[in-house]
């Protein structure tokens, strides 16, 4: 493995990843691998009657998703944000049984699953000569989008974190770089990014990632304030990048990624940039609102004088 942050992150299989102590991990990754073979109408079925089963476990992301929504949308009917919680515990379940088919499932099996549209605006950012920095929010699809883009044939760029199992660590980074593409650790920062930029690679960049004040600017976020970090249009500016906004869902039985036209962040203050991000944020959840990460503290850091939310 590569302790370098300034270099790619790689891991190799030894042999102490056969240890007893990693047999746990060795029998999730045969189950997974077992379950990605299973249809998805059946994987669809035990979801839903896995929800009412499942919710009472996930009693603090509940608990941290309900704070969102009620911030986000105060005027939500109960009811109505009771369903939605409902939508992410299923989601969150047929994601999670398919987390083996990106590491097993045929090329093939995945271009006819993964559907992309506005490849056209990455097209045109290629003929160009420009790479392509996407603004993407925390959707729980995100590592199908990856896989897409890469099969399509868009070199990508991947920030890891390391996983304190091995044999975990060694899957992961397996299986986001199957189709090519160069991982970093997420300690390498922004030089690393613009590096591999300007080389050509592509890269997802999420700015509902709460950062903390110091870093950030408060802008209006559905019904409440966000902290976000405005960099997008410094990275794309340093690397001559195009930024597209980009989001996924699970629709029926395949994964849809849509990319929209490019946006233009040239020459606006840190404030007007968190406020376009925050709305660009808005729209592409707003597509798929019961597949967005409400379980992640998005807002965690609060203006001056407002409580807490979690």
């Amino acid at each position: 493995m590569t302790t370098d942050a300034r270099r790619c992150y790689h891991v190799d299989f030894c042999p102490t990843m056969l240890h007893p102590r990693c047999w746990g991990a060795w029998i999730t990754i045969a189950a997974l691998s077992i379950l990605a073979f299973i249809p998805l109408r059946v994987r669809h079925y035990v979801a839903i009657c896995m929800v009412p089963l499942f919710r009472p476990i996930l009693k603090k992301p509940v608990r941290i998703a309900t704070a969102n929504l009620k911030a986000c949308y105060p005027d939500m009917p109960q009811k109505e944000r009771d369903g939605l919680i409902n939508e992410l515990c299923y989601t969150f379940l047929m994601v999670g049984m398919g987390m083996g088919t990106l590491a097993v499932r045929s090329q093939a099996y995945l271009q006819d699953k993964i559907r992309i549209a506005g490849m056209e605006h990455v097209r045109a950012a290629q003929e160009q000569g420009k790479p392509v920095v996407f603004l993407v929010p925390h959707m729980f699809g995100i590592e199908y989008a990856g896989v897409g883009l890469s099969m399509a044939g868009l070199p990508m760029l991947g920030m890891v974190k390391h996983h304190r199992n091995p044999v975990f660590n060694w899957l992961s980074c397996r299986q986001r770089a199957r189709f090519g593409g160069k991982l970093f650790h997420r300690n390498a920062g922004l030089p690393a990014v613009i590096r591999e930029l300007k080389q050509g690679y592509s890269f997802f960049y999420l700015p509902d990632q709460d950062h903390g004040a110091d870093k950030s600017e408060f802008a209006p976020f559905f019904a409440t304030q966000k902290a976000t970090l405005p960099v997008i249009s410094r990275v794309a500016h340093c690397a001559e990048a195009v930024v597209l906004p980009l989001t996924v869902g699970l629709e029926g039985g395949h994964i849809q990624v849509s990319i929209d036209a490019p946006l233009a962040l040239e020459r606006v203050d840190k404030p007007t940039e968190a406020r376009i991000l925050n709305e660009q944020m808005e729209r592409l959840i707003n597509r798929h609102r019961g597949q967005y990460m409400w379980f992640l503290k998005v807002l965690k850091t609060r203006p001056d004088g407002e409580a807490r939310l979690y």
